[in-house]
């Protein structure tokens, strides 16, 4: 390939100039959009790290600062040498930890959506709607209130 000509070098450059404009332009409408939403009382839209999340201890209706990092597909529970090592060990909390089971849920993230699958615990993993509810399967979103056995949490998407 040869070297361009002066104007097709000047050319090139406004189009690779426009480009970044047109790139800085959209960032700048996202959040104004976000500004908005947040003014108008609506939570700002959340980008995630594909996977990345974390789990905040509740104790008393409130959040702690007790903090499991979350990296999805990520196996929740508490250790045990049986069993081997898992991703998110909640197995040091007490009391809660006593009702966590080995191998008690997967947090998952599939096209772009996180999931929370139980696996088969002995204590159940809840999600709050109304009430605490049951789940096999379930979407998670972020500031949703999750329990695994009896410790509650707050599931949060991206980093802290």
């Amino acid at each position: 390939m040869g070297e361009l000509d002066p104007s097709e070098k000047e050319v090139s450059m406004m189009e690779d100039n426009a480009s970044i404009v047109d790139s800085v332009e959209e960032a700048v409408v996202e959040a104004e959009s976000a500004e908005e939403a947040v003014d108008a009382g609506q939570k700002a839209p959340v980008m995630a790290i594909p996977g990345l999340a974390r789990l905040v201890l509740k104790r008393a209706g409130s959040e702690t600062d007790t903090v499991f990092p979350v990296m999805a597909p990520a196996v929740v529970g508490r250790f045990d040498p049986t069993v081997g090592p898992i991703d998110v060990d909640l197995g040091a909390l007490q009391p809660e930890g006593t009702y966590i089971s080995r191998r008690h849920a997967r947090i998952l993230f599939e096209d772009g959506v996180f999931r929370v699958e139980d696996l088969g615990s002995s204590n159940g993993t809840f999600l709050l709607r109304d009430d605490f509810v049951k789940v096999e399967n379930e979407e998670l979103v972020d500031g949703q209130d999750i329990a695994f056995g009896n410790a509650r949490f707050v599931f949060r998407i991206g980093e802290a």
